[in-house]
């Protein structure tokens, strides 16, 4: 399924990922300061970016690419639960350096929320646990119409490092009232 939209110029869509894909997903994947908040280090080669794509991204039960024009600049997640969590769902997105702050991590959220939805029948709640000092990916979830629910204290560990969370959510009920 493709989305699009003009929000700040661009023609953003969602996509799955190609094997082909791998030089642009080294674009954003070499890149410190898109993998700071992020479980990954940067990649250092080009092997790192295909086995992203064969081995996480493609058999994913939903992971998309975020594109301007085709190409891929980032990439988004829904990590769906099973059993009785398979109402809830945790978003996932990163975004090359150079289109932080354009409106397309927005515009590519709230595509992926509803797209979650819609594909997954059991799912009543999309959260998004991100780093406390990541104030760019708090704000892109507010915008999307996420509540903000509290901060984990010591939440995770990262990068060598015991991390405070915040956690945010929408539910269905919420995108449905839009």
């Amino acid at each position: 399924m493709e989305f699009e939209d003009g929000e700040e110029g661009f023609t953003i869509s969602l996509r799955p990922f190609e094997l082909t894909d791998a030089d642009d997903v080294m674009g954003w994947a070499t890149d410190a300061r898109v993998a700071r908040f992020c479980r990954w280090m940067p990649y250092t080669s080009r092997d790192d970016a295909a086995a992203f794509i064969r081995d996480v991204a493609i058999p994913h039960s939903w992971c998309r690419a975020i594109c301007l024009a085709g190409r891929p600049v980032g990439s988004i997640s829904v990590e769906v639960g099973e059993g009785s969590s398979a109402c809830r769902g945790e978003i996932g997105y990163v975004l090359a350096h150079r289109y932080w702050g354009k409106g397309i991590a927005t515009t590519a959220v709230r595509k992926a929320v509803q797209a979650a939805f819609a594909a997954f029948p059991a799912l009543r709640r999309i959260e998004g646990l991100v780093d406390s000092e990541n104030f760019g990916s708090q704000r892109v979830l507010e915008k999307c119409g996420f509540v903000r629910e509290g901060v984990l204290r010591k939440y995770m560990l990262l990068k060598g490092q015991v991390r405070d969370m915040v956690i945010f959510s929408i539910l269905l009920e919420d995108i449905m009232q839009e």
